[in-house]
């Protein structure tokens, strides 16, 4: 299990929580939300497309989530990817103000992202700081429901899909079918920060 308390995240940001209280409080989050809309596993495996035992391991707190994971989590009960993680309330002001360095990274396959977009209703888009660690490797491939956007802020990034790779360097930028099986990889020496936005299709074919 990646160690956390030594990732930070530009800035002298650190991690807050070690990875173990962070999986624990996501998975009471994850148990409460499915008890409240009276659903079995079973129904919540139906709507996610994720397997009963990886939820149950989610909900116990013994499992990290995938990045996808919590994206399709947040999806489906209709909350922002902030609101699963931090449990910030259900209420937005017109406009939130998300200020550098008040909101912690958390881990997610080697990844580090933070959200930068605020909770409340408002689901439509997730948008989140990614770092992709140089020194990350991992070969498994992720997807879920909706669209994702990218936009490379630093060092170069491969994105690879089954059959393609895509190489990006800072200011290029990526628009993509979320449901296609995809990974991120840092290109070269140097980690890899990009701004990644993910939309569900249904909130976007809604929008006139």
């Amino acid at each position: 299990m990646l160690d956390v308390s030594s990732i930070s995240m530009g800035d002298g940001i650190g991690i807050a929580k070690p990875l173990e209280q962070v999986l624990v409080s996501l998975g009471t989050q994850l148990k409460t939300l499915r008890s409240q809309r009276g659903w079995t596993l079973e129904r919540l495996s139906k709507l996610t497309k994720l397997s009963e035992p990886y939820l149950s391991r989610l909900e116990s707190g013994t499992r990290q989530p995938s990045l996808a994971a919590l994206l399709t989590l947040a999806q489906v009960y209709e909350i922002p990817v902030r609101t699963l993680l931090d449990g910030d309330g259900l209420t937005m002001p017109p406009c939130r103000i998300i200020r550098s360095g008040t909101s912690a990274p958390r881990i997610a396959n080697g990844l580090a992202y933070r959200a930068v977009s605020g909770g409340g209703p408002l689901t439509g888009l997730q948008a989140m700081e990614i770092r992709i660690p140089a020194s990350r490797h991992h070969d498994k491939f992720y997807k879920h429901e909706g669209e994702e956007w990218l936009y490379v802020i630093s060092g170069g990034l491969n994105l690879i899909f089954e059959d393609e790779r895509h190489s990006l360097q800072p200011g290029d930028a990526a628009h993509f079918d979320a449901r296609t099986p995809h990974r991120l990889a840092a290109l070269g020496k140097r980690d890899a920060v990009v701004l990644l936005v993910a939309s569900s299709i249904s909130a976007t074919h809604s929008t006139p």
